[in-house]
């Protein structure tokens, strides 16, 4: 896939960014034929939108999740500003294209982490994070999940769904407290619709920030103080409807609420 190709779908990816929109399958031209070329693709986008970087997402960690999205690795995207918000949070569904509420918990940085040649460890990644909050991703795709849907490295390129992510309250004292084993309920107006926990779905939140870390660290990008990492699904995907509530209450550590208005 030459340089003009990947600059076409770059900023093809950009437009419907822009517009909100989506569409039906890919030029098979334009399809990558691997995720570092969609990865290279992505950052492209990012040029091509001119927007900031207020931080990452992160997916499938864990077979289950890697067989579900296609996939035999961990993925990662972008998220733009201004889509960092404070719960309650709320959108407007017509606007959403493919959105899916997913519970998950997301990282503050304080300190930069850049590439470098020396990996990162996860007790040094724990230490760059400023503040852990409970959280509600509300990632997109820009193409509709029909018979011509793309394979995943075409996903990729559109920031493997990354959109907007709602932050609840800083967890006090987070890291002395029982963040892998506490339940996580994900409810949509008032019933129970998913329940999980960071153990089962990834370990602990440090685990996909420190992949992350290294991985952006390998591929020459890095991560900045103040980015957010969404770090990953705790209770799976769900597709709401207009005039959903959804609530994702993580016990002891606080809610979030997102609204599909």
């Amino acid at each position: 896939m030459n340089q003009d190709r990947q600059r076409e779908l770059a900023r093809l990816l950009a437009g419907m960014r822009r517009d909100r929109r989506q569409q039906s399958g890919l030029d098979p031209a334009l399809i990558p034929p691997d995720s570092t070329t969609a990865y290279r693709i992505a950052r492209m986008v990012e040029e091509e939108l001119g927007l900031p970087v207020a931080g990452w997402k992160i997916a499938a960690m864990k077979r289950e999740m890697q067989e579900a999205l296609r996939t035999d690795s961990p993925i990662y995207g972008r998220i733009y500003e201004p889509e960092v918000r404070l719960s309650p949070a709320s959108v407007l569904f017509a606007t959403q294209c493919s959105p899916i509420p997913e519970a998950e918990y997301v990282a503050r940085l304080a300190v930069d982490l850049p590439p470098r040649s020396k990996a990162y460890g996860l007790e040094e990644v724990t230490e760059a994070v400023a503040s852990l909050h409970p959280g509600i991703e509300m990632p997109e795709c820009h193409f509709i999940h029909d018979a011509r849907f793309p394979p995943l490295s075409a996903v990729l390129t559109d920031g493997a769904g990354g959109s907007a992510v709602c932050l609840g309250a800083a967890i006090e004292g987070w890291r002395e407290r029982d963040i892998a084993g506490q339940e996580v309920v994900l409810s949509c107006n008032g019933v129970v619709r998913r329940r999980g926990t960071a153990a089962a779905a990834l370990d602990h939140p440090m685990v996909p920030l420190t992949w992350l870390a290294n991985e952006l660290s390998r591929t020459g990008i890095g991560m900045r103080a103040g980015q957010v990492v969404s770090t990953g699904t705790l209770t799976g995907m769900l597709r709401p409807k207009a005039g959903d509530i959804y609530v994702a209450d993580f016990g002891p550590f606080g809610s979030v609420q997102v609204s599909y208005d």
